[in-house]
């Protein structure tokens, strides 16, 4: 079928069409199969009718009403009662505003009704039309239905329209539209867009685009809207733009679906107007995504969130799960986790298994297992299959190995990526690497950065350096810092000094303490970064890095900042360095704190720290101790280096003659 444009056959000219009686048909969620309702083009006005419409409504007060037309409700019921007060006894001042006007417009309809039955029993077919109209309207389908196929019958276009309406709703889906291909042949908009949408869900998607694309060029909203899908459906183009005339004329589902094509095209900007747009008239999704982008703005202004905030807070009581779930994560964020949590629970009770997540994730965190366990079932119940990675990762907590493993396997079934990761571990914990191998690599393709870094170390392990390389460098692609270090290691090993820098900052960037440690060492070595340098120890050393935390006290002191120095050492040698509590050692001595600093040198030795060993047999020689300066002195040959190794034994040397003297 040819299409048309505004001018095809049977169309008038916009500027002269009759409208179509706003007839709206029943909701689809009461009426399966009921098509979206129609209405009128709203291009051009009815012409006039004597004594028809709203310019001709008189309009009186409660008082003059109760005056001129009779007690209604309370009253008049009294006044059907013998003996009792009538009309004369209205209260007028009593009366509640809204109940009279409803009285009102209630007298107002019936006379209209009247009217229109008195003049289509008497042969007007316009009046016919109106009262099927006003019929169908309230739902008398019965009443209404010969008086508009009167109507239809005498060549009225609306009737026509609105009998279409009827038999759908009867579920008389072929002489629907047969009338509604009558009324669109006579220029019939909405017509037309009640026949394109039958014909669509026919599969006659080519009839379906010519007569939306006839209500689209009448001006029809809605058709506009339905060609904009079919044409989106088909993934042309043309789509955008039928979409943006239905928005422009306030379709909201319009604005959000051109709004979520802007997007899908990279250009937020225009996706956020529309999404504003969409959002103002109480569209929840709109409302969700307009808060989405607002918040990944907020990165850089955060003044943005409070804006995202109400956005998902209106979606949220719109009845989006979604949004309350997100919102609940602003909140959090934002340090309210009680409001959070309130948030959640709406958005897990409504479904959403990311919101049961989240409150079982912080009832673990507070210790609560019993409580995350229970939303982490919900989550999984709701479809959200990291409800059972998540139980898997609290029964490891609890020591449940067998448990969890059971929970990761049940997710890595499903697909989760991390739970493959997970499970694989496990496997390989247990001394089954044939078993860990193929979910290590499942994880890895599903696109787990852990699961790559893992199946390198598993390959690496083997001595299959090549292999074990292609998995890092993939586990590195997508920011993973250890996997970085793997391959700087590698690099540095081959003398590819720029290269090795260059993967050490990416390990450093990723989060790995040891790749800044090893980047500072190099930059230091390179001696011409020293600031750069002692940045990427202190990032290492803030983050626990224990040889980090003795390179900055090294450098502290040697600058004179004694105190700073000895707060490097202590952390360091608290967590468990002997180099750290040999230094620590030192610098109490200097300070005339020999008494501590023979503690740490004692701590230093006990773990192996040659040095510490040599530096107690002197101080044992000194206290007159000859016996335990012996021991210490075996101690540091045994420990090293080899300079302290031979001290120590011309100091044993020594002593064994002195001794023996």
């Amino acid at each position: 079928m040819r299409l048309i444009g505004r001018n095809g056959p049977g169309a008038k000219p916009a500027a002269t069409t009759e409208a179509d009686t706003d007839a709206w048909a029943e909701s689809p969620a009461k009426h399966p199969g009921a098509l979206p309702a129609q209405r009128t083009s709203g291009l051009t006005e009815r012409r006039p009718v004597d004594g028809y419409g709203p310019d001709s409504l008189v309009h009186v007060s409660a008082r003059q009403f109760a005056a001129g037309i009779g007690p209604y409700g309370a009253a008049a019921e009294a006044a059907d009662r013998p003996g009792e007060r009538g009309s004369a006894g209205l209260d007028t001042a009593g009366l509640d505003s809204t109940s009279f006007e409803t009285a009102l417009a209630a007298r107002e309809q019936a006379a209209l009704e009247a009217r229109h039955r008195q003049a289509a029993d008497g042969g007007d077919a316009e009046a016919a039309g109106r009262l099927g109209t006003l019929l169908l309207r309230r739902g008398d389908l019965e009443d209404a239905e010969p008086y508009l196929r009167g109507a239809a019958a005498a060549g009225l276009r609306a009737a026509a329209n609105n009998l279409g309406v009827l038999l759908h709703q009867q579920g008389h889906r072929a002489e629907a539209a047969q009338w509604w291909r009558q009324a669109a042949v006579a220029g019939s908009a909405p017509a037309a867009h009640a026949l394109g949408l039958q014909l669509r869900d026919q599969g006659e998607e080519e009839a379906a685009e010519y007569w939306l694309h006839f209500a689209a060029d009448h001006g029809h909203p809605l058709g506009a809207y339905a060609l904009g899908d079919l044409m989106e459906h088909r993934r042309d183009v043309r789509a955008e733009r039928w979409f943006k005339v239905s928005a422009d004329a306030g379709h909201r589902e319009a604005a959000y679906r051109l709004a979520r094509m802007r997007e899908a095209a990279g250009d937020k900007e225009t996706a956020e107007t529309w999404y504003r747009t969409a959002a103002a008239r109480s569209h929840p999704r709109a409302a969700l995504r307009l808060g989405v982008l607002l918040e990944e703005r907020a990165r850089t202004d955060r003044s943005l969130l409070d804006e995202a905030a109400r956005w998902y807070r209106q979606s949220a009581q719109n009845g989006e799960p979604r949004a309350a779930c997100a919102l609940g994560f602003l909140l959090r964020d934002a340090g309210d986790p009680a409001a959070a949590a309130e948030w959640w629970r709406e958005a897990a009770e409504a479904g959403d298994g990311n919101a049961a997540n989240a409150l079982g994730a912080l009832h673990a965190s507070r210790g609560e297992a019993k409580e995350a366990e229970h939303w982490y079932r919900g989550a999984l119940e709701a479809g959200d299959q990291n409800g059972a990675f998540n139980l898997g990762l609290l029964c490891a907590g609890a020591g449940r190995d067998q448990q969890a493993e059971q929970w990761y396997r049940r997710a890595a079934y499903a697909g989760h990526r991390e739970a493959c990761n997970a499970l694989a571990v496990v496997l390989l914990q247990r001394g089954d690497e044939s078993g860990a191998e193929p979910w290590f690599s499942k994880a890895a393709e599903a696109g787990s950065v852990d699961g790559a870094f893992n199946l390198g170390v598993l390959h690496a392990g083997r001595g299959e350096h090549r292999q074990a390389y292609e998995w890092y460098a993939r586990a590195a692609a997508e920011g993973h810092g250890e996997a970085a270090l793997q391959l700087a290691v590698v690099q540095e090993q081959r003398g590819n000094l720029a290269g090795a820098l260059e993967r050490y900052r990416q390990a450093a960037a990723g989060g790995s303490a040891e790749g800044a440690f090893r980047l500072a060492s190099v930059l230091d070595r390179r001696g011409d970064a020293d600031e750069e340098a002692e940045h990427w120890y202190a990032l290492a050393a803030d983050a626990g890095h224990r040889r980090a935390q003795v390179r900055m006290g090294v450098r502290a002191a040697e600058r004179g900042a004694l105190e700073i120095a000895e707060s490097w050492y202590r952390r360091a040698a608290e967590a468990g360095s002997r180099s750290a509590a040999f230094n620590l050692g030192l610098l109490l001595a200097r300070q005339d704190s020999e008494a501590e600093a023979m503690l740490w040198y004692t701590r230093a030795a006990d773990a192996g720290h040659g040095r510490a060993a040599l530096r107690l047999a002197l101080l044992a020689l000194r206290r007159g101790e000859p016996v335990q300066a012996e021991n210490w002195c075996r101690r540091a040959a045994d420990h090293g280096p080899a300079e302290v190794a031979e001290r120590a034994g011309r100091l044993l040397g020594a002593l064994h003659a002195e001794l023996s003297a």
